[in-house]
């Protein structure tokens, strides 16, 4: 495994101040597993989910740049709007990824921060493009792909775009 998943283990155990044994029985993993992976192992998916879990942090947060993640900590004290939001309609945020609240905490408003307005907004705009992405990729594995990728270069052609050549 990375030496970047190694350091993010340890700093996200040292900010939990959690020892080996103390995230194995909160993640219900081995000691010899953890140790393992703070060796160079590579962990599986159920582990790496569970030691998350454990840690109270999403799974990608093994893989994320520490410098990152003062970004992510400036943007959220920039929108703290979005935590109270979240919380009142837990709804909109359905199945939303860490990525998805980075980047809408990392949104402005007219004049700096969001207003709630516009995070429910700025959310609704989220939800609604990943609608049409996840409907995008189903029609491209369907026998109109040549279709659909006949109209999106109509529309890169209105706009001005280039279409890439391949």
């Amino acid at each position: 495994m990375s030496a970047q998943f190694r350091a993010n283990l340890q700093r996200l155990m040292a900010a939990a101040g959690l020892s080996i044994h103390g995230l194995a029985e909160r993640a219900g993993v081995d000691e010899r597993t953890i140790r393992g992976l703070l060796a160079g192992n590579k962990p599986h998916a159920r582990t790496l989910h569970r030691l998350a879990d454990g840690l109270g942090v999403s799974a990608d947060e093994f893989f994320v740049q520490p410098t990152q993640l003062l970004y992510r900590h400036f943007d959220r004290v920039t929108n703290p709007l979005v935590d109270e939001v979240v919380e009142s309609q837990p709804e909109v945020f359905q199945d939303w990824t860490e990525a998805d609240f980075d980047e809408l905490h990392s949104r402005f408003g007219t004049g700096g921060p969001l207003t709630r307005e516009g995070v429910l907004e700025s959310a609704r705009r989220m939800n609604r493009k990943r609608e049409v992405i996840d409907k995008l990729n189903l029609l491209l594995e369907t026998g109109e792909a040549n279709v659909l990728g006949g109209i999106i270069d109509l529309f890169y052609e209105k706009i001005g775009l280039r279409k890439e050549e391949t």
